[in-house]
């Protein structure tokens, strides 16, 4: 029983890792997010670009290590603690995928070339767009994490 534990605590510690250095990169986003909604002056086309391509850039970090690494883990705690916590990520996977895909159109939208001031203030005007989606996204990872990690993570040391 002791080993069972210990193996438990291995496996799902390093999940606990993982997702806090997923947390750090979502605060690098929101940073960058922070750092580009608070300019004024649109004729910097120049600068803009370089910031907007950052923020991209971190974005689909931010969102591909989100799919392919941490809901992946969040999934297989489900499975193996089979705590209804597979239907919670039905319900809320498919919203998630929606937030990627304007994410995802958003990354989209700089296609390498120099940007004309006016498409500049349309990125800033769909920057808006991006940061309540991510707001939406933030809030139900948490709610992920919460209800599958967390909750399975008290479950693992109560049983130590």
């Amino acid at each position: 029983m002791l080993d069972n534990c210990r193996n438990a605590r291995e496996r799902w510690g390093g999940v606990s890792e993982l997702i806090d250095r997923w947390l750090k990169e979502r605060q690098e986003l929101l940073v960058h997010y922070c750092e580009l909604s608070g300019a004024t002056d649109y004729s910097q086309t120049d600068a803009l670009h370089g910031k907007f391509v950052r923020l991209c850039e971190v974005l689909v970090d931010y969102v591909s290590a989100g799919h392919f690494e941490i809901y992946e883990q969040l999934v297989q705690e489900a499975r193996e603690f089979n705590d209804g916590g597979l239907e919670l990520v039905a319900r809320l996977y498919p919203k998630i995928e929606q937030t990627t895909e304007t994410a995802l159109n958003f990354n989209d939208r700089l296609n390498g070339q120099s940007l004309t001031e006016s498409e500049v203030r349309e990125l800033f005007q769909q920057l808006s767009e991006l940061g309540e989606t991510l707001e939406s996204r933030f809030e139900m990872e948490d709610f992920l994490i919460e209800h599958l990690h967390n909750a399975h993570a008290e479950k693992v040391m109560s049983s130590a």
